[in-house]
């Protein structure tokens, strides 16, 4: 890497002149969850049976209401009818009402008053009797910790208040999974479940997530059970030997659980794609036409691409930046033969992109659709749906599809008709999904359709650094115009003072990109040199003010959070009675007070977490020399990919970024929905056979 020449007077460079995940997902893991084995005794007495009843229910040996009661899902079409993903409004919601029991219950056990709202919206308007019942129901509650709840407790008057109350050990258990599923696991294995559980003074911990798993709380799913001679394998070799003496089969692997959310969407994703692959049929238009289409595009990555999804219903497509052109390409040939065709980018920014690529040379510029992934599920976007609920598409290409959560894939997939052809087109070195769920990654492991890898390079010394870092290395690119810069620091408050100079000062002159069209990332809020402490100084130089708007004044720039996981730049109008009034590209949005504090917050600087799907002209990454622990390559592949003429990187690691890059790739998250594409694969085939 290089840095610009000094400017005059200065001995250096041009430096002189997921609200993110929490509780370490920056790394994508559950306290050490991914791949770990908890060597514990087999469980015994209720646990056992319980274990017994879901071994059976998998293996089909007993049917589900056997052993619990349960209501039927609702059909297909109904399902359809109502997308998991509300609609974008125009205002925010307004809070709920709060009863005024609630207000008194946390007065009296000492909570703040700010936490009436949470409550109710988490428990309902009968939160107070909930709450008297079980006050470790409160761990619901975003944003509580189990401290908090056990504070909580003692101050309620009543028995079983104690760290080995049953209710306190059930309560965490649903709070781990919830933290699992906001780092990106949707299951963990119980053997972890319960080492987490003990570090909050649970004691028998792994009974404790049984008893959950048999009051409801949770789901508990039995390894893949060793194959039997009645089994054989889809590739015709030889089945293994039958267990002796007729002994049953021993379990593959370690019992998994989670929350029913993130099962039933992973089992609704892992249908619906089984649904696209056994229901489609090529067309009115034929292969002719589609090696027509093929022909006439340039790149051998697009051609192939063209000529995949021309015989598939499901597709995959990876590479950098610079590949999104190719389902572009796609796109614009699909629509020229006639197909209806959809293309959902992540953010809005790309959309505008891919509609220009996408339409051009159409042969229908209305035939090609270009909308934002919230946008085509909400509702305000897109073809609109059917009857049945389903998008009127023959073809819907998903960019940037690694930041696809499991609940948001499901809703996609369910919301196609049969027959339709889905593209899949990410980058599988980027941060995952804010969301549970590694979809992406998970479908690619599956092998379950064709895959299709772009051999087009991202361009230039930045494309050079980041393609580098996506293998491991980092090297020292020649940047001649000054696209790579490094600016060495001491400490977080040397990071901070850098970082402010560089928006405001150094890249401008250096570079030409202005302070608007520069984004800093940094590594989480808190800190010397995190979010918070950037966003003030950067307010301070950029726009100072009072903060008359509950600490916001008009043309800050802040980042706005309608829904969990999804953020939109915003620029902050003025306030009124109403709420703070923010500009989102063109569109004005009202946030209520009340809800301030949990969807807005400055955007001067943000996560990486947060500025994955987008990119902008110039960006500053800063790395403080703490923050070391918090980092993976995929963190650093994906904050120095977010510039697109220039990066600066405010570096307080040293040595140590290189070790990063190199020997710590990213864990894989904990998920089912591989062994349940590859179990539906595996049946099928028998089913032919």
């Amino acid at each position: 890497m290089t840095t610009p020449p000094p400017t005059p007077g200065s001995g250096a460079g041009p430096s002189d002149a997921d609200h993110p995940p929490s509780d370490g997902a920056a790394t994508g893991t559950a306290d050490g969850a991914a791949g770990t084995t908890d060597e514990r005794s087999a469980p015994s007495g209720r646990a056992a049976e319980l274990m017994a009843a879901v071994r059976a229910v998998e293996s089909g040996e007993r049917a589900a209401t056997d052993f619990f009661a349960a209501p039927a899902p609702p059909p297909r079409a109904a399902r359809r009818a109502a997308p998991p993903v509300a609609p974008a409004a125009p205002h925010a919601a307004a809070p709920p009402e709060v009863p005024g029991e609630v207000h008194e219950l946390l007065a009296r056990a000492g909570a703040p008053a700010a936490l009436a709202a949470p409550v109710v919206l988490a428990l309902g308007p009968q939160a107070a009797e909930v709450l008297l019942e079980d006050p470790w129901q409160l761990l619901l509650v975003p944003g509580v910790r189990p401290e908090q709840a056990d504070a909580f407790a003692r101050a309620l008057p009543g028995e079983e208040r104690s760290p080995d109350s049953p209710a306190r050990g059930r309560a965490l258990a649903v709070w781990l999974l919830s933290r699992a599923a906001r780092q990106g696991h949707t299951v963990l294995e119980v053997g972890m479940l319960a080492q987490q559980l003990a570090a909050f003074s649970v004691s028998e911990a792994e009974a404790a997530v049984y008893a959950a798993a048999e009051e409801g709380l949770l789901l508990a799913f039995a390894p893949e059970q060793a194959q039997t001679d009645e089994q054989a394998p889809a590739d015709g070799t030889e089945a293994a030997e039958p267990a002796g003496d007729g002994a049953a089969a021993e379990p593959a692997g370690p019992v998994l659980v989670g929350l029913e959310r993130w099962a039933l969407a992973e089992e609704s994703l892992a249908e619906g794609v089984q649904r696209l692959l056994t229901t489609f049929t090529p067309g009115t238009e034929g292969r002719e036409e589609w090696e027509k289409a093929a022909a006439s595009v340039s790149g051998p990555s697009a051609r192939e691409l063209i000529g995949a999804v021309a015989g598939a219903a499901l597709v995959l497509h990876s590479g950098g930046e610079s590949a999104k052109a190719e389902p572009a390409a796609l796109a614009s040939a699909a629509a020229a033969l006639g197909l209806r065709v959809c293309v959902a980018a992540w953010s809005e920014e790309d959309r505008e992109r891919l509609r220009v690529a996408a339409t051009d040379g159409a042969g229908r510029e209305d035939a090609c659709t270009t909308v934002t992934v919230a946008g085509l599920l909400g509702g305000s976007e897109g073809p609109g749906r059917d009857e049945e609920g389903c998008f009127t598409v023959d073809l819907l290409i998903v960019t940037d599809a690694g930041l696809l959560g499991t609940e948001t894939a499901a809703a996609l997939v369910e919301s196609l008709p049969e027959g339709a052809r889905l593209v899949l087109s990410g980058d599988p070195q980027l941060l995952g999904s804010a969301g549970a769920g590694q979809v992406l990654g998970d479908l690619f492991a599956a092998r379950i359709c064709p895959q299709v890898v772009s051999r087009t390079p991202d361009p230039g010394p930045l494309g050079e650094l980041v393609s580098s870092i996506g293998i491991g290395e980092l090297p020292r690119v020649e940047a001649p115009d000054h696209e790579v810069v490094i600016v060495p620091v001491r400490d977080a408050g040397e990071a901070v003072h850098r970082s402010v100079q560089l928006v405001a000062d150094s890249v401008p002159r250096a570079v030409g990109v202005p302070a608007e069209q520069t984004q800093v990332v940094t590594v989480g809020q808190e800190g010397g040199a995190g979010t918070k402490a950037l966003n003030a100084a950067l307010k301070q130089r950029l726009n100072p003010g009072t903060g008359a708007f509950d600490g916001f004044d008009a043309g800050d720039r802040v980042l706005h959070t309608p829904q969990p996981g999804r953020s939109v730049p915003a620029t902050v109008l003025g306030a009124d009675d109403a709420g703070l009034r923010l500009e989102c590209f063109g569109q004005q949005v009202t946030v209520p007070r009340e809800l301030l504090a949990e969807t807005v917050r400055h955007g001067w600087a943000i996560t990486a977490h947060q500025a994955a799907g987008r990119r902008w002209p110039a960006a500053v990454v800063v790395l403080p020399g703490d923050a070391g622990a918090l980092l993976d390559r995929r963190w650093v592949y994906t904050a120095f990919g977010r510039g697109v003429r220039h990066v600066s990187v405010v570096q307080g690691l040293g040595p140590e970024l290189d070790r990063i890059v190199a020997e710590r790739p990213g864990a894989p998250r904990v998920t089912r929905l591989r062994s349940l594409l590859t179990a539906q694969r595996a049946e099928q085939q028998r089913a032919e056979q």
